[in-house]
């Protein structure tokens, strides 16, 4: 059976190599295409199966080669003999499979062959198909760091406190990297008492676009701020949400696994699915930041406030959470006090969680204002400003239950 392929090539080659892939046993050329909007019109219309993009491609990012994803189409890359910064490039933004303009129809046949078994899961990714060179593509070390995010409803539960002492916690133990993902009110950089305008994660997710990212890029926009832990900024302005698109984070948050053995995100509180912008697939969504982070952690800690209201979105937000991605949540149960539950409030929240929402994984860290206050007034850690304080205490057992070997977690899948 012919496959059909679409192409966006580098003028200079093009008609050779569109004559060498007419020439194979098992491909044909659907259609030649001038630009990438031209490519990602064809890829919408059903009029190919596979792509061959050149790395000079104006446009061309990560978001762009989703987008092909998207409508069932696989890419491949096409260099020039000897490019090998275009092929690292390619490589770069996710393409496993680089062609050289000059290989013969055979061998282009193979290359294309490798590309559909590695889609099936039939070949591994890191074999070098296409007789290309063997480079080093620059990106992710075979290191897989733990991934945690931390997430909660809205109405302020704690969730950035809980991120930045957890992440501090476990950097005591392990090194680690701290990325705020909140694309409605990031708040890590002033938490920690750092410039607002830092690049952060924006930087990195530019960079991700544009097949830039590799681990000393991410070093350099992402500084340490105390021994073991680094820190990526969030968005100084929520306007720019725009720039955190879903392919992008993912690979943010993958090269991430290879600078810092945890890695703690910061999540907003929004997962809903935009689905008004379903039918625009191109368009950026506000939860998409949000959202790619529960489907890439490891591990997922839910924060609510220990009061009626709080503990109501709480067990609501947990069962939203049934509808994506994401890991089986441990709650944390923040801002614990007798006052707003009534006498021995850890156990009347268990019992009550237990008894109409299912919990039983659960975490208590103790109302502290004073101490929060001060820790955000002096820009630090609790750990550095009150080591001593029954939240710090809490939230060290946290870490603790993270940094210990654990078996691999459930996973709710998207129904």
């Amino acid at each position: 059976m012919t496959r059909q392929v679409i192409a966006a090539l580098d003028a200079s080659w093009e008609s050779e190599l569109v004559a060498a892939v007419e020439a194979t046993a098992g491909y044909t050329v659907a259609r030649r295409c001038a630009d990438l909007a031209d490519l990602l019109a064809a890829a919408a219309a059903g009029h190919g199966e596979i792509a061959l993009v050149s790395a000079d491609l104006r446009a061309l990012d990560r978001p762009a080669l989703h987008e092909l994803a998207s409508h069932g189409v696989e890419a491949a890359g096409v260099v020039g003999p000897g490019d090998e910064p275009g092929e690292r490039r390619l490589r770069q933004l996710g393409l496993e499979v680089v062609l050289r303009a000059d290989l013969a129809s055979h061998e282009i046949d193979d290359a294309l062959d490798a590309l559909e078994a590695i889609h099936l899961g039939q070949l591994d990714p890191g074999r070098d198909a296409g007789d290309a060179d063997d480079l080093d593509p620059g990106s992710v070390p075979p290191t897989r760091a733990a991934v945690i995010a931390v997430w909660g409803p809205t109405g302020a539960p704690g969730r950035t406190t809980v991120a930045v002492n957890l992440a501090a916690e476990l950097a005591l133990r392990e090194p680690t990297l701290l990325v705020d993902l909140d694309t409605y009110g990031a708040s890590i950089a002033q938490a920690l008492g750092l410039l607002d305008e830092a690049p952060g994660v924006a930087a990195a997710a530019r960079a991700a676009d544009q097949g830039g990212l590799d681990l000393a890029g991410l070093a350099r926009v992402a500084p340490e701020v105390s021994p073991g832990l680094r820190v990526l900024t969030g968005l100084p302005r929520a306007a720019r949400w725009t720039e955190l698109r879903a392919p992008s984070v993912a690979h943010v948050l993958a090269t991430a696994r290879g600078l810092a053995r945890f890695v703690v995100v910061d999540c907003g509180f929004a997962i809903e699915d935009d689905e008004e912008l379903s039918y625009d697939t191109l368009a950026p969504r506000r939860n998409a930041a949000t959202l790619t982070a529960l489907e890439e952690a490891d591990e997922l800690v839910v924060v609510g406030t220990a009061d009626p209201i709080g503990l109501q979105r709480l067990v609501r937000a947990v069962q939203d959470l049934g509808s994506v991605p994401s890991p089986t949540a441990r709650v944390v149960v923040n801002r614990v006090r007798g006052t707003s539950v009534g006498p021995r409030p850890e156990h009347r929240i268990a019992e009550a969680l237990a008894r109409f929402a299912g919990m039983d994984d659960l975490a208590f860290l103790p109302l502290d204002q004073s101490t929060t206050d001060a820790a955000l007034f002096a820009g630090t850690t609790l750990a550095e400003l009150a080591p001593q304080s029954g939240l710090r205490r809490a939230i060290s057992s946290l870490a603790d239950a993270y940094a210990a070997p654990r078996p691999e977690r459930r996973r709710r899948l998207r129904s």
